[in-house]
């Protein structure tokens, strides 16, 4: 059997612009566990939005295009990312304390 390791990526994002105060984590979190994917959210202390998520890449690209735009009353700036191998530690998707 196949490591389901070998078949995911991380998706690590910084988003920047009008994202707190608009439910963009309640967003994130939401759109993440209907795409089944593991991993977190949480705001930052100079004002940004920052996620960690792992799961099959064709998934998160589809997470990165949500992310991109936000929910309604956001106005996303900046959006800054990367790829890394999946890690496999989070069991499910969860929002995090403010870093």
């Amino acid at each position: 059997m196949e490591d389901r390791n070998l078949l995911t990526e991380r998706l690590h994002v910084h988003i920047e612009g009008r994202v707190q105060g608009v439910g963009f984590r309640a967003f994130v979190e939401y759109n993440a566990r209907q795409l089944n994917l593991k991993g977190w959210v949480r705001n930052r202390w100079d004002g940004s939005v920052e996620v960690v998520a792992e799961g099959d890449r064709m998934i998160l690209e589809k997470m990165l295009a949500l992310l991109r735009n936000g929910p309604r009353g956001a106005n996303v700036t900046n959006l800054v990312f990367g790829w890394q191998p999946a890690s496999g530690e989070f069991a499910s998707f969860s929002v995090r304390r403010t870093d």
